[in-house]
């Protein structure tokens, strides 16, 4: 579980309690339950999960306390990647709501989120818009007293079994990023469907959707009409560390796997731990993995302390730590062998879990192009 010593200079007493209270509850709640066998499973255990983390345990979401995000994704990564990515894609749809809602949109949603009621999804990856959000092709024309969306999104997290979702579409296509809006789009709104499921190897569910003269009403509008990119991009740049975060947790997971194998395993005569190639690897793993971190935290805490951007920190947290994670985990496979590849072993679990991280809520490539833009244009140098 989140271990607060390395990061202790980051948090606050509170913080501190909620890891100690985080680790007994991922270890009475959500240790015992089964992994899903299959996509349809997965769906169903996620729905549940979010019943299980309506028990209070979203209110550092809901309160904005990214470093409590962060302690929450790692205790919860480091035993449910399902666990974790439920509790992720409530902070991203949330967190549009917290920052972009009216009271109205507030006063509908958060209760039931907070509840574990209402499931959220944020959709903004389309066939043609990847890391390139602006090229938005999903549209949203005005008509009378409210919008027509007609569009389709792909890759969607909690496609198909959410109950609202934060839908980014261009009002003004002339105006690329300065044309795209976000709308809070609810499941049951005629002209919205659940296309396909999309299966991963890993649990988790996502799938495309798509928009067919799908009607809404004007206050389904997200913030002001034009603003839904930098809502996008706001949200993401907020939540990134969170990602770190979940990366140090399947890191953690998967070193202490390799500690229990290397420490009882004998070959030639000795354990595995007594022999050099195997402690280099140990001691590079927990090096990368206390840097990892310490990245994450420090973004964390720029942020709650009141920061306006934490462009730099965050991208490079991310970066940095979920590459760690593959590493990390690739090296705990080879520490075990082939125990290490078997289905069902821990290590397996988060080789097929860790590769998204390196791919969702902006590349390791774009985030190193973010990191190399805010220093050729001479900002947050002090993040370096």
């Amino acid at each position: 579980m989140p271990d607060c010593r390395p990061i202790r200079s980051f948090l606050e007493p509170s913080h501190e309690a909620l890891a100690s209270r985080a680790s007994r509850f991922v270890a009475d709640a959500i240790v015992p339950r089964a992994e899903p066998a299959d996509d349809a499973a997965a769906r169903t255990e996620a729905r549940a999960l979010l019943g299980v983390l309506g028990g209070g345990w979203q209110q550092p979401i809901l309160d904005l306390d990214l470093r409590g995000c962060c302690l929450m994704r790692e205790a919860l990564a480091q035993v449910s990647p399902l666990a974790d990515a439920v509790f992720a894609l409530q902070g991203l749809g949330t967190t549009a709501i917290l920052l972009g809602g009216s009271s109205a949109q507030k006063d509908r949603w958060l209760g039931p989120i907070a509840r574990g009621h209402a499931m959220t999804a944020f959709a903004m990856t389309e066939p043609g818009a990847g890391s390139d959000v602006a090229s938005v092709a999903t549209t949203a024309v005005r008509d009378g007293s409210g919008y027509v969306l007609n569009g389709r999104k792909t890759l969607i997290s909690n496609a198909g079994i959410a109950d609202v979702y934060a839908v980014f579409a261009s009002t003004e296509p002339a105006r690329g990023s300065k044309g795209i809006s976000c709308f809070l789009v609810p499941a049951d709104t005629p002209g919205f469907r659940f296309v396909a499921a999309q299966v991963l190897s890993a649990p988790h569910p996502l799938g495309e959707i798509a928009f067919e003269g799908c009607r809404v009403p004007a206050d389904a509008l997200l913030g002001a009409e034009g603003r839904g990119y930098g809502l996008g991009l706001a949200t993401l740049d907020r939540l990134r560390p969170t990602v770190a975060a979940a990366a140090c947790g399947m890191a953690t997971r998967a070193l202490s796997e390799a500690l229990a194998h290397v420490r009882q395993r004998r070959q030639f005569g000795q354990p595995l731990a007594q022999f050099q190639l195997v402690q280099e690897k140990l001691a590079r793993m927990a090096t990368d993995l206390t840097a990892a971190r310490l990245l994450t935290y420090r973004a964390a805490y720029e942020k709650d302390r009141g920061q306006e951007r934490i462009t730099t920190e965050a991208a490079m947290a991310k970066a940095f730590a979920t590459e760690m994670a593959q590493r990390t985990v690739d090296d705990a496979v080879q520490l075990i062998g082939g125990q290490g590849v078997l289905a069902g072993h821990p290590v397996d679990r988060l080789y097929r879990s860790v590769r998204a991280l390196r791919i969702y809520e902006g590349t390791t490539e774009i985030q190193q192009l973010i990191i190399a833009a805010e220093l050729l244009k001479g900002g947050e140098t002090t993040a370096v």
